[in-house]
C-alpha cells in the first residue's frame, strides 16, 4: 500500500522538497540539519534567542477531517478513502 501510495503522490507532484517524514533519504535528521542552515544563513544580523521542535508523536496532532479532505482532493478515493 504504502508503495502504491508514495509512487502516485511522486506521480502527481504533490511532496514537496521539504517533506521528510515517510520518505526513502529524507529522515528528521535531515530535517533538523534543514533548519540548522536555515538559521545559520540568516544574514540580517537578526538574532534568533530559542527554537523549539517537538517531532514525537506530529501525525496525533492532525485534523482528520481536514486530512481526509485533502486526500480526496488529490484524487484519493474508493475503499482506500473509506
Amino acid at each position: 500500500m504504502y508503495s502504491r501510495l508514495y509512487s502516485y503522490l511522486s506521480a502527481k507532484h504533490v511532496l514537496c522538497n521539504h517533506q521528510f517524514g515517510f520518505r526513502a533519504n529524507h529522515s528528521t535528521s535531515l530535517a533538523l540539519i534543514y533548519l540548522l542552515d536555515e538559521i545559520y544563513d540568516i544574514d540580517n544580523h537578526d538574532n534568533i534567542i530559542g527554537v523549539y521542535l517537538d517531532l514525537q508523536k506530529a501525525f496525533d496532532t492532525i485534523d482528520h477531517n481536514i486530512l481526509l479532505f485533502k486526500v480526496n482532493r488529490i484524487g484519493i478515493r474508493g475503499i482506500v478513502y473509506e
